[in-house]
């Protein structure tokens, strides 16, 4: 059996994510059926903040990691 960080434990895709980011984060993603950083296009800032889990830190943190790849949240809401 393949050794686990626990972070596989705590999201499906562990690479697809900044590493550092929360728990809570990661599982509030998962929750939502957001399963890659491209995913997070279809999203704005205020879709994200309403997740249970999902804090400014982690929020700015995504953000960040979308605009290194030249992507962004959704513009409104």
């Amino acid at each position: 059996m393949p050794k686990t960080t626990g972070r596989e434990k705590t999201h499906p895709n562990e690479n697809a994510f900044p590493v550092g980011l929360s728990g809570p984060a990661l599982r509030a993603l998962a929750h939502a059926g957001i399963s890659s950083m491209q995913a997070l296009t279809r999203y704005t800032r205020a879709d994200l903040a309403a997740m249970h889990g999902m804090g400014p830190k982690g929020i700015q943190m995504l953000e960040e990691a979308l605009a290194g790849s030249g992507h962004a949240l959704r513009s409104g809401g």
